[in-house]
Formats: structure tokens, sequence, C-alpha cells
């Protein structure tokens, strides 16, 4: 592997502060690749930067509380960086990450789409797309619940609850239907949630409301967490199995942008 140019220490540093901040992030990302803190010359070989300059900035950087600086004279990432990772996942709304993308995929499709999150046993509806064809009527409107296992979304939220959580949910609940298609036994709910672990996506097929049909796939924040299902609500009779891998990259999509990086498969 060839060697990093290094940067002279240059008699003019400060005279232009965009070189200064590119070389600042060099350094946050060099720092941010190492688990262990770095000492000065290894940050300045692995970025490029006379050893002055990496040190100057690095000073900077300490005082204002992006590295820190041990005695030793090594440096890591410092805590202000975690005040403001904090500041901007606490001002990413989901709601607001999710709706281009739920226009998108309503665009695509014309059917309603629908954005879904957790109350307990229920699934409670958070927003939704208009449906395009206002002669069909589908009740997913906003503020609308309905039970977990009745529910595309609910069943991924199942799913995430494991095995002896689900049997709670039966026994707690007692699997009432809300049409004559809902599930209503412990081991048809199971095997319903086995088919959701294997393909990533779930199917509501007339089990809210009679004649109304759903595909939904989970987002995740950050932290792997499932935080919302999305799901595409349409007409029995225009429902298309076929847009399921078009929900679960819109849903994986906003994922993305809350934060989610998926494990790599080994």
């Amino acid at each position: 592997m060839s060697a990093k140019k290094i940067d002279p220490a240059p008699a003019t540093e400060g005279k232009n502060p965009i070189q200064v901040i590119d070389r600042m992030m060099k350094l946050l990302d060099v720092l941010a690749q190492h688990p262990d803190p770095v000492p000065l010359k290894q940050l300045a070989l692995e970025t490029g930067l006379h050893p002055s300059t990496a040190h100057r900035i690095l000073g900077a950087m300490t005082q204002s509380g992006f590295v820190d600086r041990s005695e030793a004279g090594i440096y890591r990432l410092g805590i202000r960086l975690l005040e403001l990772g904090s500041l901007v996942k606490s001002r990413i709304s989901l709601r607001d990450t999710a709706m281009p993308l739920m226009l998108k995929l309503h665009g695509a499709t014309g059917e309603s789409v629908n954005l879904g999150i957790r109350a307990g046993d229920e699934i409670v509806y958070v927003d939704r797309t208009s449906s395009g064809r206002s002669s069909v009527r589908v009740v997913h409107i906003v503020g609308a619940r309905a039970p977990l296992h009745t529910t595309a979304t609910g069943k991924l939220f199942l799913v995430e609850d494991g095995l002896e959580r689900i049997r709670d949910y039966a026994r707690r609940t007692g699997l009432p239907p809300s049409t004559p298609a809902s599930i209503t036994t412990l081991p048809a709910l199971e095997k319903e949630l086995d088919r959701v672990r294997r393909h990533g996506v779930a199917f509501d097929l007339d089990e809210v409301e009679a004649g109304v049909r759903c595909i939904a796939a989970g987002i995740r924040n950050d932290g792997g967490e499932l935080v919302a299902g999305l799901s595409l609500s349409t007409p029995s009779e225009r429902f298309n199995p076929d847009w399921a891998p078009l929900v679960r990259e819109t849903a994986d999509e906003i994922s993305r942008l809350l934060g989610h990086t998926p494990a790599r498969s080994a």
C-alpha cells in the first residue's frame, strides 16, 4: 500500500477555513475507525497531515469537546459528538422521515399507505396517504386502532416478541376475531408468524375489515429496534402480493434514514 502524501506544515495555516474543516473531518473519520485512543503520530500518518498541523487542529477540537486527549498524548472522540448525535436523533421525526417515501410508494401503487406503531396489544395508525380512489373505504384512518394478531403491522411486532410472549398475548386477549377471516387460535397464529419471520413481510387478508387487504414491513431505528410498520392497504379485488418487495424496500429505506444499518450476513 502506498504511503499517504504528507501535507507540509504550512506557514499560512488558518487562511483557508474550508481546508481546516476538511482536515478536521479527516481526523474525526480516522478516530471513528479506531475503538481505542490513537497516538498523534498514527493520526498524522493515516490522515496525511503534518504532525504539527494535526496537533494544532486536535488542540482546538479538544478545547471544544469534539476530541478528548489523555496525558499520554493520545486522542479519542469526545463527548460533544455524543451530545450532538443525541440532539440529531431527538429531532428525527418518524412521521416526517417516512412520509416522502410513503408518498412515493403511494404514487407507484395508487393505494393507501399507512404508518402504524404498537400501543400495548394494539396497533395505532399515526399517518397515512389517501387512497386516491375515494370510492373505496379503507379502515386505517389516523388514530384508528386494531388488534396485533389481525393486522399485518401487528404481526411484525408479535414476531419480535418471541414464542413465550406470543403465547402470553394469546392467553391475555383470547384472540378475538374482527372478521370471519381473522386468526383465532394459537396454532394458526404461530404458523402465520413463522411465515412472517421467514419472509420479512406480513399480510392481513380481510382479517381486520372484510374486503380490505394489507402488506406490511417493519421500520427499525438506529438501535435495530422495531419502531413501526409500513403497510399498503388495498381493496381485496385489487390486492397484488407482488407489491410485497416494494413495501419492504420502502420500509428498509425509511429505516436507513432513521440510522438503522442491517447486520451483514456471514
